[in-house]
């Protein structure tokens, strides 16, 4: 492992308050109640909310919350850990600048709220502030961070329950019939998202029966996992108040195609991409590369992060598109990492990573920070990512995968996360009690849904 920041350098040693004079104020006046919402270590949105009335000192304060919380898995039973049990608390503490209102919930608006302690300083468990110290650590070199969650969601007539799930289409890939079938839900979702300053770029329906995919523009690094929140907020939110349910579980039902959640990434420096090369066969920097070389030498422990349930591991297989194989390669959906081809017009400001192997169980968040430092890694070490994979991986025998020295990622979820902590960087990087955490809550659910499939699917479908 290559350090890359001190932990000094990264540790925020200021409180974090908000300033009481709430930005865009109309909204939170006309809001009788505003939530305040993180995003737990399985990917859950969870909150509480305040009146209008006391919403001007809770901006400060902040609203008192359960250390604990932060140890209950997608089940919510709360894991045993040191210091998580009935005593102690946190801060939910808004961050101003990501107030929306609710259309699907008239009356109501929302924050995005890092987990500070008592005093108001970041605590240990916040995964929003794990995003902030990735984000800080590539500051530290130099670097600005572009990023794009891209998620799929399958949509159902009604919550799915026992039994079959009830998908709202049969359509087929990019099919005209499944575009005039959801249209008018799909409308009233790019509208809420459109409505709260959601830069909404494409839509369409997917490879699956039901499925869709509604693609938000990359922003900075922060702002861009606060937006895919956002967007799983809004798009279940409004769906459901049409009388449908939409589910971004990687397999809602047996037998289906899944749903993953791409997430693009660029780094820039003084305004330039530094991760394209026009001069380069597939435009990428040797930033790019050595970055690319980050991911790779960490993929194991990564995906623990990128694809973080039970059920992600139906999903993450070769010929499902969703990264199965641990290489990289211009335009390849069986690899981990896929380079898009640039914008024809815009080659330099349009090179991005692509990571395929994540879904939307992950705590974005913790996703994203993840990345950033296996990348990071990547770049201090000087890490050789090895020859693209220019074809389909599944076209090459064992011995040819062999020789290009090209395995396959954790077939299960118990992998993914062994491999976590045996990596030294991301146990530094994480933290101590964080990741201890994390692992409990995982291997809680690991061994619940042991011979329990039926129930992992509903489970899933229902929360996420």
């Amino acid at each position: 492992m290559t350090r890359l920041i001190p932990e000094s350098e990264l540790a925020s040693s200021e409180p974090l308050v908000a300033s009481g004079n709430v930005p865009r104020p109309g909204l939170a006046r006309d809001a009788e109640l505003t939530r305040f919402l993180f995003v737990d270590n399985n990917g859950i949105v969870r909150g509480k909310s305040v009146t209008k009335a006391h919403l001007g000192g809770r901006m400060d304060s902040g609203i008192g919350l359960a250390q604990c919380r932060q140890a209950a898995n997608v089940l919510d039973e709360v894991q045993s850990q040191p210091g998580l049990d009935a005593v102690g608390e946190v801060r939910l503490q808004p961050d101003p600048s990501t107030l929306i209102t609710l259309p699907h919930a008239p009356g109501s608006s929302a924050f995005l709220c890092d987990l500070v302690d008592t005093s108001g300083h970041p605590w240990p468990l916040c995964p929003r502030d794990f995003l902030k110290r990735a984000i800080k650590a590539a500051n530290l070199l130099g670097f600005d961070i572009l990023a794009a969650f891209e998620p799929e969601f399958t949509l159902c007539r009604t919550k799915p329950r026992e039994g079959a799930i009830d998908l709202f289409d049969d359509a087929l890939c990019f099919d005209a019939t499944g575009f005039d079938a959801a249209h008018p839900i799909i409308l009233e979702v790019v509208r809420a998202l459109i409505g709260q300053n959601i830069d909404v770029e494409i839509y369409h329906p997917e490879f699956g029966p039901g499925q869709h995919e509604i693609t938000i523009r990359h922003a900075p690094a922060l702002k861009a996992a606060d937006l895919h929140v956002w967007q799983r907020v809004l798009t279940r939110g409004v769906v459901s108040s049409l009388g449908a349910w939409a589910t971004f579980a990687p397999i809602p039902s047996s037998g289906m195609r899944g749903n993953g959640n791409h997430l693009h990434i660029s780094f820039w420096r003084s305004g330039q991409n530094a991760f394209a090369d026009p001069s380069d066969p597939l435009g990428l920097s040797e930033t790019a590369y050595h970055f690319i070389g980050g991911v790779l030498n960490h993929r194991d422990a990564l995906v623990a992060l990128t694809c973080a349930s039970v059920n992600s591991y139906r999903r993450l297989r070769p010929g499902m598109w969703s990264g199965a194989f641990a290489c990289y390669g211009p335009d390849n959906r069986e690899a981990m990492i896929r380079i898009p081809s640039p914008l024809r017009g815009a080659e330099a400001a349009s090179t991005n990573i692509e990571l395929k192997a994540c879904d939307c169980t992950a705590n974005p968040y913790l996703a994203l920070g993840a990345l950033i430092f296996a990348g990071l890694d990547g770049i201090a070490a000087k890490k050789d990512p090895g020859a693209a994979m220019t074809l389909d991986p599944r076209r090459l025998g064992a011995t040819e995968l062999q020789k290009r020295e090209i395995g396959l990622l954790p077939s299960t979820l118990g992998e993914a996360i062994a491999a976590l902590e045996r990596d030294a960087m991301f146990v530094e990087a994480i933290g101590g009690r964080l990741l201890d955490t994390y692992c409990a809550i995982k291997r809680s659910e690991i061994e619940f849904f042991k011979e329990r499939e039926q129930e992992e699917f509903q489970c899933y479908s229902r929360t996420y």
